[in-house]
């Protein structure tokens, strides 16, 4: 590798996606890399849906980040519906190129965490780590129950709430939205009796929009059979009860809004996994300064409506491996990866920001779009930005 002459010491701190694909770019670019992961469980069962470009899919198999037997389900084709105004039936308004390729969770994280494995990288599992410092050589310090270690670099990969952010980033925290995001996946069975629903999510991923917020849904793998996953945008009911389970106020805004077909769906599916979490954004001003370094989350949280933190984890995870191949020094290495990953992020947070703005505070008058309609005003929304799922706005797509 460049950075070093001898074996680069990297300290990973979270095992999740972010952590085990930093893991692995350490482990290619030829450093010793150590996993530090709090929990003592495995991670794989969590069973939501992401997407990620089918370019950076194959890329990613294709350099041995993950296993090409990991179960995808890809589809080319966005389709937009809403109800049918005075009705309950469904109302198509358009229909877009967008290529993506939806995984599950816990089979993305599965399939890091056996590479990472590959790579001889050391995953400590139920290790949290007290604290991180700076020694007077300049390297990093890991404190953990078990002692110190020492690293050349360390890895701030622990999510959203990361404590590493601060040690960049005194006192930033993540901006709420003001809205939340209800996640979940629904058995397969959920749609046995809605074959047109079926065999149109076969083909595509569904926006389905409603006053005041809309819902994605995407079949993805499952243990067995697949999986409808959903992620449903929207306002917080007016008395939230505490620690209530989410499935049935899904239920009831779905009931409301959705044409009868999707709300049945929702409404009658047994919801495996079924999660609500305020939408939040946030990025650091440099996602990185020598010996630290941030991945995933922790250096910066865009609004899921840009189908990113999977995404941005990965990305930046192939940028580590870069800078370090190519650059003569540390911090040389992680001055290049702050200066990508910190533009990367911004923009990032930027048109998230801009998505919520157009489907939650301003929503459209959906009913009244149809597939011009449509276009224009997603044109609007990205004002000349570009983005995987929005490469090609006016592309329609022939039924």
């Amino acid at each position: 590798m460049a950075a070093a002459t001898t074996a680069l010491r990297i300290g990973v701190i979270g095992g999740s996606i972010a952590g085990c694909a930093a893991a692995v770019a350490g482990s290619r670019a030829g450093a010793d890399v150590t996993v530090y992961e709090r929990s003592g469980a495995e991670l794989q069962d969590r069973g939501f849906g992401i997407v990620i470009p089918p370019p950076l899919h194959r890329e990613l198999v294709g350099s041995g980040y993950l296993d090409a037997r990991m179960e995808t389900a890809p589809v080319a084709t966005r389709v937009w519906l809403t109800r049918e105004p005075g009705g309950r039936s469904t109302r198509e308004l358009a229909r877009q190129s967008s290529p993506v390729t939806p995984c599950n969770w816990g089979l993305l994280w599965r399939s890091l965490r056996a590479s990472a494995g590959a790579g001889a990288v050391r995953y400590l599992r139920g290790e949290p780590v007290t604290s991180v410092g700076t020694a007077p050589d300049g390297r990093a310090v890991v404190t953990t129950a078990r002692g110190e270690e020492r690293y050349d670099i360390v890895v701030g990969a622990d999510g959203h709430a990361s404590r590493t952010r601060q040690l960049l980033a005194p006192g930033l925290t993540p901006e709420p939205a003001g809205y939340l995001v209800w996640r979940g996946a629904i058995p397969l069975s959920a749609l046995a009796d809605h074959p047109r629903e079926l065999e149109l999510l076969r083909g595509a991923w569904v926006t389905l929009g409603f006053p005041g917020g809309h819902g994605i849904f995407y079949l993805i793998p499952g243990a067995g059979d697949r999986l409808l996953a959903y992620a449903i945008y929207g306002r917080p009911p007016a008395s939230p009860g505490v620690d209530a389970d989410p499935g049935p106020y899904v239920s009831e805004l779905a009931e409301e809004h959705f044409p009868a077909a999707w709300a049945e769906i929702v409404g009658h599916g047994t919801h495996r996994t079924t999660a609500c979490h305020p939408v939040t954004d946030l990025q650091v001003p440099r996602a990185a300064l020598a010996p630290l370094l941030l991945a995933g989350d922790a250096a910066g949280v865009s609004r899921p409506h840009t189908a990113s933190g999977a995404v941005k984890a990965l990305q930046d995870a192939l940028c580590l491996e870069r800078v370090l191949r190519d650059e003569l020094t540390v911090g040389a290495a992680l001055e290049r990866y702050a200066d990508e990953r910190t533009a990367a992020g911004a923009h990032l947070v930027e048109l998230g920001r801009r998505m919520g703005r157009a489907q939650l505070e301003e929503t459209p008058d959906w009913a009244a779009m149809g597939q011009a309609e449509v276009d224009d005003w997603f044109r609007g929304v990205l004002a000349g930005t570009r983005h995987y799922l929005y490469e090609q706005p006016g592309a329609g797509v022939t039924a």
